[in-house]
């Protein structure tokens, strides 16, 4: 009864601002100077989706917008295959058909001087949701025993991609099980399924990696994009003896077991496969580079550093996504740049530090996670590996020596200031003291590495840090980490207080500010009365977070309907998944997040190490 009432009383809320906004709407540009500006990725990565959501006195509709290049023309709504309504083309994306029933059908069609042109949904249209969210039923893989422990699976990490080539995204589930192991843990743990889904449940295929890789989540990166660009997108991942693909084939030998006395490998071949989209089906595989090599290397010998990994996408010409796999961060670290030709695995170029004195001023720089994005305005992507960032040549092109850190945001932060941003927090006091003060917390510039500001971290490990624009009254984004107060884009402190979420950031509402994430909890700065306010609370829809204190959905990007972003998490038994969508109105119109090119390949990054919410390369700050 409780949960009815909230939601009735948040459909009121709903429908109400959506007529306080009226015909009130504005296109968001891209704000970035156009030397920066990151191009469109092309539209066969891109997914169109009309996204219908039954409350309980309407239907509210929210779908892709066209590009902004376009200026003329008028979107008509159609339910039941009769028209409901006409929208001006510039206006928002989103509207509540009051009549509507959770029985109806919908559809959208464009119409422009060129004619109509139908949307993906038209065909049989698009049925409304009966919840807030879409249910997408997984399967589960059985418990099993390693070592005489009987381990159990969840849910993990997600990616989305178009596998079948339809236009649609479809989903992949990283399986994590109960004995996972950080890198520094001894231990045996089971072992590691990707697994393959469409919207409504079906699954695809499923990898099994095999005994020979070890869970946990620095161990298994895996990326999903079009690599060839033929509309079709292609997995990749680390493998080794004994996986076994979609379709039941084995890579390598299956007999060999590489596990020593304390459930570690660190000895036996290493692979990197790219598998169909559509099957699961090994395509090519090829010795696993950067290769493991002597174990004592990477800082030290007992495996910990060794199997430190890294994933990505970058366009490292402009025009062609390469697919980035690295390993070592804490000390030595190696970046390899490799091309998927259509049929087979070509190495393009490998970053070492310990090749010259040079590259060796990229060690020990290496974050968690990883970033892409076009730094130096050539058009091509660089590669933001921690405080040192890689030329799209594989050259280093500068290190802040400022160490490790647990978190990184690539992004527009200072809107006036050409150019894009790195803000970083960092690890070891003797690493982020080096340049003459405490640049614990830290905004760089992305091309050079110029240190434009910082503050102290007390001689701490700062372990968190978001980048956000949360506060319309400053322009650009405000940052805060779990040390310090909220700093805006100049570097100023606005407030000691801060947000109670250090974690992930969400486009939810209907303004232009951004919403923050953490566990199963949506929420918003209020910046007046310096608080936090709640605007969704998952524990309400039997939902569970992962990777333990980190706390991250299974990912968030803008997957269907609206500019806005949506939200995956896991069911608390792992029998599904939960995608959530905004029924929030909105007065902005703008084309998919997933149109920009840094943005999409956040996506396809989400998922590896510690997870960090995607920034594409242009700024919506409101203040302008």
């Amino acid at each position: 009864m409780k949960k009815k009432v909230l939601f009735r009383i948040a459909v009121a809320v709903v429908i109400l601002n959506f007529v306080v906004f009226g015909c009130r709407y504005q296109m968001m540009k891209d704000t970035s100077t156009s030397k920066w500006r990151t191009p469109a990725v092309s539209a066969g990565s891109m997914a169109q989706g009309l996204v219908a959501i039954a409350t309980p006195n309407s239907v509210i509709l929210s779908w892709r917008a066209e590009s902004e290049a376009a200026t003329q023309g008028h979107y008509n709504l159609f339910r039941n295959h009769e028209k409901i309504a006409t929208l001006e083309f510039n206006a928002p994306t989103f509207f509540v058909d009051k009549q509507g029933k959770p029985t109806d059908s919908y559809y959208v069609l464009l119409s422009t001087d060129e004619g109509i042109r139908p949307s993906p949904s038209m065909g049989a249209g698009t049925l409304p949701w009966k919840e807030l969210y879409l249910d997408i039923p997984l399967d589960k893989p059985e418990d099993a025993e390693v070592n005489n422990e009987v381990y159990s699976y969840s849910a993990n990490d997600l990616s989305v991609a178009d596998l079948t080539g339809d236009g649609s995204y479809e989903i992949l589930v990283k399986w994590y099980p109960s004995n996972a192991k950080d890198n520094s843990q001894a231990g045996f743990t089971g072992k590691t399924y990707i697994d393959a889904y469409t919207m409504t449940g079906e699954k695809l295929w499923r990898i099994d990696l095999g005994k020979n890789i070890r869970s946990g989540a620095h161990y298994t990166q895996f990326i999903a994009y079009d690599f060839d660009n033929n509309g079709r997108a292609e997995v990749a991942m680390k493998t080794a003896d004994g996986t076994v693909d979609g379709r039941g084939n084995v890579i390598g030998d299956a007999t060999r077991d590489y596990r020593n006395s304390k459930g570690y490998v660190l000895d036996g071949a290493e692979y990197l496969t790219v598998f169909d989209g559509l099957t699961g089906e090994a395509l090519d595989t090829v010795n696993y580079i950067p290769e493991r090599g002597k174990v004592s290397v990477w800082g030290d010998a007992y495996g910990n550093r060794v199997d430190r990994f890294l994933a990505g996408v970058a366009y490292l010409d402009g025009a062609t996504p390469s697919m980035i796999f690295t390993r070592g961060y804490y000390t030595r670290a190696v970046i390899a740049a490799f091309h998927w030709t259509g049929t087979s695995i070509s190495m393009q170029w490998l970053f070492d530090s310990s090749k010259d004195s040079q590259s060796a001023l990229g060690a020990g720089q290496g974050a968690h996670s990883l970033s892409v994005g076009d730094v130096d305005g050539d058009g091509n992507d660089e590669i933001i590996f921690g405080g040192a960032t890689i030329d799209n040549d594989g050259q280093l092109l500068y290190s802040t020596a400022l160490g490790h850190g647990d978190a990184l945001h690539l992004a527009d932060v200072i809107v006036e200031r050409p150019g894009l941003e790195v803000f970083m927090v960092h690890e070891t006091p003797s690493a982020y003291t080096k340049r003459g003060a405490q640049h614990a917390i830290e905004l760089h510039d992305a091309g050079t590495g110029e240190i434009i500001w910082s503050h102290p971290g007390d001689n701490t490990d700062v372990g968190r840090g978001v980048t956000a624009d949360i506060d319309p009254r400053f322009a650009g984004m405000e940052s805060w980490a779990s040390k310090g107060g909220l700093i805006a884009a100049n570097g100023e402190v606005i407030t000691s207080a801060k947000p109670d979420s250090v974690n992930f950031a969400i486009w939810w509402d209907g303004d232009l500010t951004r919403e923050l994430l953490d566990d199963t909890r949506i929420s918003k700065w209020d910046y007046e009365k310096e608080k936090t306010v709640t605007l969704m609370d998952g524990s309400e829809y039997d939902i569970a977070s992962n990777n333990g204190t980190k706390a991250t959905p299974g990912l968030v990007a803008d997957i269907l309907g609206d500019w806005r972003e949506e939200v995956i998490w896991r069911t608390k038994d792992s029998r599904s998944l939960r995608l959530f969508s905004t029924t929030l109105p909105t007065q902005y119109k703008r084309s998919s997040f997933m149109a920009n090119r840094q943005y999409r390949t956040a996506i396809a990054w989400q998922n590896v190490g510690y997870n960090q919410p995607p920034q594409p390369s242009f700024s919506l700050s409101p203040s302008q």
